[in-house]
């Protein structure tokens, strides 16, 4: 999900992120030992949709909007291998469409999707839902948007920076978490317990908080127990009573497990069409920031409810508080450059297409891939929203592609380059509509002298800020990085693309903002001195300059050498031990034999070490937990090989001081630093910590 082409945004890490992110890691263990490729496999692009293209006057009306769907959705869905989906569409007032497609349900009787009825998990669009509790609040004066939060919550949240957090930076991904992703998402039917998730184990805050644009669960999830805080309300009622039942969402909740009155209205959630066995009900943990559960007929009435055309009740939030809602939350005195490009809200995405204004919010868990999207109007009540949401991940990934049909075909088919704010449902000839994007994506590019210098200042290796930099994960990043390169006619080439697969290519528009050739999405870069410290992309991620110790570059030569050697090492015990027993070469004198056993000792166990990550990350991609207790017996294998620096030490000391010829100096001066690479490694990327939470 993005705001131009719609990857995924998850609630967790989305199943393809989470095994393409996963399968990197088994690549820099596994595939050294094997002696391969120092990165993960690629992953192709998402399948094609074919969209179908728009008459001249395409009109949003419920007739043709149910035809595209029907010609859009079914289609993606087979070459996707996607079970089900269910779609919302409002528009001017009234909910103008819900359909539903394929199954809910499989086995010996399948049940074909009732939008009406049946209940799908939106994932991280349960952010709109508590973003917009949090917004009640500050409306009632209970919560201050730039107040420091310490003074709502009733535990101690540790932090790193004096810059204090506050509202505004947990609803715009600014309060400077990491990833984390232990027991995000579960699958044993446990009950969530939103405090206890905040207080156990919380993340590592490692940027200034209003500084760095770093999606976070958790911090949304503070958001929504900042409102439970406020009203001394637990947040699963406060939002059933003050948000569902205000605006007549009778078949959403908050609540895991689902209450009986719901549970049986729940769709299957899947893998694909080709695999259609219901896996287990999933729990986020942290609910407010994935736990919603909704059909899309209610997520109708939530879109309607912002778009101040709500069909009975009362608003959730006044005109002006809306209007704080979906505007822009920092500017340039927090963000720098970065603030020159899209931009949060409090809460939403700034998803602009063909220059009209776009917010909304994507969610993915594992089974369940989700986005909804406003398009403010003109006035009260009018504008246009579009909600869809899919059972299952599809074969490879597949619903990746349809969804992105959904969301982009819409856009370019209803509100087109050069229409109102009304799109294509007043003609496209209306002149009123939202307030335009807070950034020109049609600037014409600059000169090409200007361009390259801007150029070469951007080019480098960047990592992501949506990373688990304190962990044992943080290996991840080696090879999810993008790099940036300069081209001679002073665009840039991104390999890979922010947020997409393949490589992408930017050209300047202004000193701080580059746009997509060929496509819409736009950067935004912060310098300093001279230096990029940042490109922002969808609002809430950053790339960040690789630090030169963790480059790609060093890392994964020191890396894939090291363990080269220690395995070519063990494998030559046995050999030399048999090679010894035929010729009758007598074995070492025991001089020297302790520092020589315990070397061998290390080497083994960094062998092991490398080899057990490689199959736990392997059961992560596999969404298994990976024990405590295997964490720590793998740490201990790293120790082991990092303490062996010292005996390995003494024996190339020893073997230089007996002169046992050549071959044996180099056999040791190898695995010595073989040792100190592979123990470098395992400190830098926090193997060894103490910490063993992910």
């Amino acid at each position: 999900m993005s705001p131009h082409d719609a990857p995924p945004r998850p609630s967790a890490p989305s199943r393809a992120a989470r095994s393409r992110r996963a399968g990197a890691l088994v690549a820099v263990a596994a595939a050294a030992l094997l002696a391969g490729c120092g990165a993960a496999p690629g992953q192709g692009p998402a399948p094609h949709v074919t969209t179908p293209a728009a008459p001249e006057t395409a009109r949003l009306t419920e007739a043709d909007v149910n035809a595209w769907l029907d010609g859009v959705i079914p289609s993606g869905m087979e070459t996707g291998g996607v079970v089900g989906a269910t779609v919302s569409v409002v528009h001017d007032g009234e909910i103008l469409t819900a359909r539903g497609y394929g199954l809910a349900g499989t086995g010996d009787a399948p049940t074909p999707v009732d939008p009406e009825k049946h209940l799908f998990r939106p994932g991280s669009v349960s952010k709109l839902v508590t973003a917009t509790a949090v917004m009640q609040q500050v409306q009632a004066g209970k919560i201050d948007l730039d107040a420091d939060i310490k003074q709502y919550l009733d535990f101690d949240l540790p932090t790193e920076f004096d810059t204090p957090i506050t509202t505004r930076h947990l609803l715009t991904h600014t309060a400077g978490f990491e990833e984390r992703v232990t027991n995000l998402i579960r699958l044993d039917g446990v009950r969530a317990n939103l405090r206890e998730e905040l207080v156990t184990d919380p993340p590592t805050q490692v940027y200034a908080p209003g500084t760095t644009p770093a999606y976070s669960n958790y911090g949304n999830s503070l958001a929504g127990y900042l409102v439970e805080r406020v009203t001394g309300t637990r947040f699963e009622d406060y939002v059933q009573r003050e948000v569902f039942d205000r605006i007549g969402m009778t078949s959403s909740s908050f609540e895991q497990p689902l209450p009986e009155r719901l549970a049986d209205r729940m769709s299957g959630g899947y893998n694909d069409s080709a695999n259609p066995t219901a896996q287990p009900v999933e729990t986020v943990t942290t609910s407010p920031a994935g736990g919603l559960t909704s059909s899309a007929t209610d997520m109708a009435r939530f879109m309607l409810a912002h778009l101040g055309a709500q069909t009975g009740g009362t608003p959730l939030l006044d005109e002006a508080t809306t209007k704080l809602m979906h505007q822009g939350a920092l500017g340039a005195e927090q963000l720098g450059g970065l603030a020159d490009g899209p931009r949060m809200t409090l809460g939403f995405f700034d998803e602009s297409r063909n220059g009209h204004r776009i917010i909304g919010h994507g969610g993915d868990t594992n089974f369940f891939h989700s986005h909804l999207q406003l398009y403010p109007g003109g006035g009260a009540g009018k504008g246009t929203g579009l909600f869809v949401s899919f059972n299952s991940t599809g074969v490879d990934r597949g619903v990746q592609g349809v969804r992105n049909a959904v969301l982009n075909g819409f856009a370019d088919r209803y509100f087109p380059k050069g229409t109102g704010a009304e799109g294509t449902g007043a003609g496209g000839t209306s002149t009123g509509g939202a307030p335009a994007m807070e950034y020109d994506h049609d600037a014409a590019p600059l000169a090409r002298d200007e361009a390259v210098k801007l150029a070469a200042r951007v080019q480098g290796e960047y990592d992501s800020s949506r990373r688990m930099d304190s962990t044992l994960l943080s290996a991840i990043d080696l090879t999810g990085r993008t790099t940036a390169t300069a081209r001679e006619d002073g665009t840039l080439l991104f390999q890979p693309g922010p947020a997409s697969e393949g490589p992408a290519v930017y050209e300047a528009i202004g000193e701080h903002t580059w746009r997509e050739v060929g496509g819409q999405r736009v950067l935004a870069t912060r310098t300093e001195d001279g230096r990029v410290t940042g490109i922002v992309y969808e609002d809430a991620f950053t790339l960040l300059p690789t630090p030169a110790q963790r480059s790609a570059g060093l890392v994964l030569p020191v890396l894939l050498g090291s363990l080269v050697i220690l395995v070519l090492a063990v494998v030559s015990w046995p050999i030399a031990a048999v090679a010894r027993r035929s010729t009758g070469v007598a074995p070492r004198d025991r001089a020297g034999r302790p520092a020589r056993v315990l070397a061998k000792a290390g080497t083994l166990s960094g062998v092991l070490a490398l080899a057990g990550w490689a199959v736990s990350v392997t059961g992560l991609m596999q969404l298994q937990e990976i024990p405590a207790a295997q964490i720590r017996v793998l740490q201990l294998f790293q120790l082991l090989a990092l303490l062996a620096v010292i005996p390995a030490g003494v024996r190339l000391h020893d073997d230089v001081r007996r002169r046992t010829g050549w071959t044996r100096v180099v056999g040791s001066a190898l695995v010595l630093l073989a040792l100190i690479g592979l123990g470098w490694f395992a400190v830098e990327f926090n193997f060894l910590a103490p910490d063993i939470s992910y």
